[in-house]
């Protein structure tokens, strides 16, 4: 397993993992390990979702529709003056 040591971590940063470790009911090592796990894992779906809503876009710029074609919620706003 790979080694990683983190300097110059500051005092209140340093104690609110130490707190949040205690109320885990594990080491600093465990909950830094936690920590940064879930983070990554955050960061890993954001650029996926990023990515996915790219593709949604380009998509939806290259949909050409027939010129005569009526936009739905114009039909609804329509059917309701009704």
């Amino acid at each position: 397993m790979a080694i990683l040591h983190v300097r110059n971590v500051p005092e209140k940063l340093y104690k609110r993992i130490q707190g949040l470790a205690q109320k885990e009911k594990r080491s600093m090592t465990a909950e830094v390990i936690a920590l940064l796990d879930g983070a990554v894992e955050q960061r890993e779906a954001r650029r996926r979702t990023a990515g996915t809503l790219e593709r949604i876009r380009r998509r939806a710029a290259a949909i050409r529709l027939p010129s005569r074609w009526v936009d739905s919620v114009e039909l609804i706003r329509q059917d309701r003056k009704r």
